[in-house]
C-alpha cells in the first residue's frame, strides 16, 4: 500500500514539473517580428466623492455632533422644581 502511494505521488510530482516547464519554454518563446508604433493616447481620470479627503473629515463632525446630541439627552436646566412644605399646627 505505501508504494502505492508513493507512486501516485511520483506521477503527481512528475506531471507538475512537465507543466511547470511548458509554461517556461513558452515564456522564453520570443517572436522575430517586432512592430513599434507611436500612439498618442489621452486619458481623462475620475475621482469619486468618497476619495475625498474632506468628506471625511465634515462625516466625521456630523457623526460626533449626532452622537453629542443623542447622548446628551433631555437634561432642560429650564424647568422648575417647586416644592411644598406642610406644617401641621397643634391646637
Amino acid at each position: 500500500m505505501k508504494k502505492a502511494f508513493e507512486t501516485i505521488g511520483y506521477r503527481v510530482m512528475m506531471l507538475c514539473m512537465a507543466m511547470t516547464m511548458s509554461i517556461y519554454a513558452f515564456a522564453q518563446d520570443q517572436s522575430a517580428d517586432v512592430n513599434v508604433s507611436k500612439k498618442t493616447t489621452t486619458t481623462t481620470t475620475t475621482t469619486e466623492w468618497y476619495a475625498e479627503p474632506w468628506v471625511w473629515v465634515v462625516g466625521a463632525i456630523v457623526v460626533v455632533l449626532i452622537l453629542f446630541a443623542l447622548l446628551r439627552g433631555n437634561n432642560s436646566s429650564t424647568t422648575e422644581r417647586s416644592s411644598t412644605t406642610i406644617i401641621k399646627e397643634r391646637p
